[in-house]
């Protein structure tokens, strides 16, 4: 049972993520010869907020537009 974490900034559509998912889902499944079924991904949005880069807060660096 492989499972794939992505974490994130949130923000992306629902239909962003199920495109992740599905391609995830189906190149893991052909690179290791196993079935989609069992092929796990899991998605954690973080908030701006909460995730820093370079020594600084995302939420610093990419604003929301006003």
């Amino acid at each position: 049972m492989p499972i794939i974490r992505v974490e994130m900034l949130e923000g992306r559509s629902m239909a962003q993520k199920r495109e992740l998912t599905e391609t995830f889902t189906r190149e893991l499944a052909r690179i290791c010869g196993c079935k989609p079924e069992g092929v796990f991904v899991v998605i954690d949005e973080v908030n701006k907020d909460n995730w820093g880069v370079g020594g600084k807060l995302c939420a610093d660096l990419y604003p929301d537009p006003k």
